[in-house]
Order: structure tokens, then C-alpha cells, then sequence
């Protein structure tokens, strides 16, 4: 004689269902942990290696010059950084004297890419002794200081000492400033997209008599 089975009581339904919850909220916490140890997106880092000015003329209080800056950028995270809608800014007494796009490009996971930007800056007047006053005294969040220079001077430009290979030089001078940014995105395990940008900003002193870039600070 075949005997009925029981069906399953509600313990034991309550029982797996406790086991089934305990179970995901581990495995989410697990994630949670890789996500933000290992795949959290970071903003990439731009290291500036060298700012030049190739050729530069000067004349009737009006300058004119190239303007070539050496980056490195790093990325971070653990998946390709895709950059576009990149740009490098130019700005002197306030005003934007110089632009230009940055290609579209790749970056590998955890690689470094060195990147070069050259273009001509049309001329431009040099500011007035209370317009260059002001100019200084705009300050750049998070700078690090590589080269420091005194900040008066007539004629819309400073005189003071220079740094680096330039440390005898004494003359005019005037500042820039170079703003660039790279924006673009990251695919976490190829599945979610996240918006990252790396910035820098830097400070450049630049000797009127001939141009040469006597230090820059970022």
C-alpha cells in the first residue's frame, strides 16, 4: 500500500527562503567590495612634462607665438579610457588668446600615453600694469608649485627671476594660462558606462624679450 506523501511544511519553505536571502545579500556585498576595491572608475591623471613656445614675435605691445605642451596621461582603472570633446585652452589677463581640439583617442587599462599639442596663438595686446596686476592674483585650485616668479612689472607684463636653466635671466615677462582637459568614459566589465575626465591647469611665465618659457607651475 502506497502511502501520500506530506506535503512540504511552512518551516521549511520559510526556512530556504531565509537561506535564498542570506545567500544574495552576500553575493551583493561581494560585489559591492570587487566594485569599489578593484572596478571603481577613476579620473585619469595628466602630468605636464614640458611647455614650449617654438617661435615667438613681439611687437607694437602685441605678441604672437606657438604654443607646444608635453603631457603624459595616466589611467587608472582597470578598463579603457575612451576620451573625446577634449580641448586645450589658452588664457591670458582673463581672456582666451589660443584653442584647440584634442583628438579623439584610447587609453589602455592601467597605461600611460604621452601626448603632444601644437598650435598658433594669433597676436594679441598685452595687457595694461592694472589688468596684469589683477591677471596675477587669479588662483589655481590644487596647484603644485614647480617654479615661482615675482608678479610686477610695467606695461602689462612682470618682471622677475626665472627658474630652471633660466635662473640668471632677469627681464619683462608675462603669464599664462594653459587649461586642459580630456573627457571621455570608461566600461566597467564592459557592461557599465561611467563619465570620467582628467584636468590640469597651469601657470606659465614666459620672458617677452624672446619668448623663452622661464618656469610654469600646475
Amino acid at each position: 500500500m502506497v502511502k501520500s506523501q506530506r506535503p512540504p511544511s511552512g518551516r521549511t519553505n520559510l526556512a530556504s527562503c531565509i537561506v535564498a536571502t542570506i545567500f544574495l545579500i552576500f553575493l551583493v556585498i561581494i560585489v559591492l567590495i570587487v566594485y569599489f576595491t578593484v572596478f571603481k572608475p577613476k579620473d585619469p591623471k595628466i602630468y605636464v612634462n614640458s611647455i614650449q613656445l617654438p617661435s615667438f614675435s613681439v611687437g607694437n605691445n602685441s605678441v604672437s607665438f606657438t604654443f607646444s605642451q608635453y603631457v603624459t596621461v595616466n589611467n587608472p582603472n582597470r578598463a579603457t579610457f575612451s576620451h573625446y570633446d577634449s580641448t586645450i585652452q589658452l588664457l591670458y589677463s582673463g581672456s582666451q588668446v589660443g584653442f584647440m581640439f584634442i583628438p579623439a583617442g584610447k587609453i589602455e587599462s592601467g597605461q600611460t600615453q604621452y601626448m603632444a599639442a601644437t598650435f598658433a596663438v594669433q597676436s594679441f595686446p598685452l595687457a595694461q600694469p592694472n589688468q596684469a596686476a589683477a591677471a596675477t592674483t587669479i588662483p589655481i585650485p590644487g596647484a603644485t608649485t614647480t617654479v615661482a616668479a615675482k608678479m610686477t612689472g610695467p606695461v602689462g607684463v612682470t618682471a622677475g627671476f626665472g627658474g630652471g636653466n633660466n635662473v640668471n635671466r632677469v627681464g619683462p615677462t608675462m603669464e599664462i594660462d594653459s587649461r586642459m582637459e580630456l573627457a571621455g568614459r570608461i566600461r566597467v566589465l564592459n557592461v557599465f558606462a561611467h563619465h570620467v575626465d582628467a584636468k590640469s591647469e597651469c601657470r606659465v611665465t614666459v620672458a617677452v624679450n624672446d619668448g623663452s618659457v622661464l618656469g610654469f607651475h600646475c
